[in-house]
C-alpha cells in the first residue's frame, strides 16, 4: 500500500496491527472491509468496544469479567458452591466452560508467582481466597492453572496458604501437557483434565 495515498487509512491500518497476531496485511484487509460497508456497521462495531470498554467490570467475588458488580456465573443458583476452580485469567474460564464439564465457581487470580519476572503473590488476587473459602463452605479447590514451571510455584504456594483449611486441592489431570496453556488446549482434553482431577499432596 502506497502509505502517502491516504493518512486515514494508515492511522486505522496501524490501530489494527497493534493488536495482538495481527500484522499489516490482515490489518489492511479489515479496513478495506470496513471502508466497503455501510456506514452504521463501522459505527455499530466502534459503539460496541467503546461500550465494552467504559462499562464492562471485573466481578467483586471472583474477579472474572462482569456487566454487573457480581457476575452471572457467581449469581447462578444452579451452579455448585462447594468447589472452586482457581484459574489465572478471564481466557482461562472461558475455556474451561466451553467445555461443559464443570458447574462450580472460579477464583480469578489475574496472573502466577514468577520470581524471574517480578511477580510476587501481593500482585495476584488472594486477598479474598480465603475468606470465599471459609464464607462460602467450599470444600474442594481445583488449581487449573497452566502445566508450567510458574503455574507449579503458584500451587504450591497456595497449597501452602490454604493447608490449614478443611478444604480438599485437586489438580486437573496431565491430560495438558506440560509447558502448555488452557486456552489453546482443545475442549476435550481440557474437559477430560477437570473430570478426571487428582489429589494434590503438599510437598513438606
Amino acid at each position: 500500500m502506497n502509505s502517502n495515498s491516504s493518512k486515514l487509512l494508515s492511522q486505522a491500518v496501524d490501530a489494527f496491527a497493534s493488536l495482538p497476531g495481527i500484522g499489516k496485511k490482515t490489518a489492511l484487509r479489515l479496513v478495506l472491509h470496513l471502508l466497503n460497508q455501510e456506514n452504521y456497521y463501522t459505527e455499530r462495531m466502534s459503539e460496541a468496544l467503546v461500550n465494552m470498554r467504559n462499562n464492562i467490570k471485573r466481578c467483586s467475588k471472583c474477579n472474572n469479567i462482569s456487566d454487573e458488580e457480581v457476575c452471572a456465573i457467581c449469581t447462578n443458583a444452579a451452579r455448585s458452591n462447594g468447589v472452586l476452580c482457581i484459574v489465572e485469567s478471564i481466557r482461562d474460564v472461558i475455556a474451561i466452560e466451553d467445555t461443559q464439564q464443570f458447574n462450580g465457581r472460579y477464583h480469578v487470580l489475574g496472573g502466577l508467582i514468577s520470581p524471574l519476572e517480578g511477580v510476587g503473590p501481593d500482585q495476584l488476587n488472594l486477598q479474598s481466597l480465603k475468606e470465599r473459602i471459609e464464607k462460602d463452605d467450599i470444600r474442594e479447590i481445583i488449581m487449573a492453572l497452566n502445566p508450567t514451571i510458574d503455574g507449579d510455584t503458584t500451587i504450591f504456594y497456595l497449597s501452602r496458604l490454604l493447608r490449614d483449611l478443611p478444604v480438599k486441592i485437586s489438580l486437573i489431570s496431565r491430560g495438558v501437557s506440560f509447558g502448555g496453556e488452557l486456552e489453546y488446549t482443545d475442549e476435550l482434553t481440557l474437559g477430560r483434565s477437570i473430570l478426571a482431577r487428582v489429589p494434590y499432596a503438599t510437598p513438606e
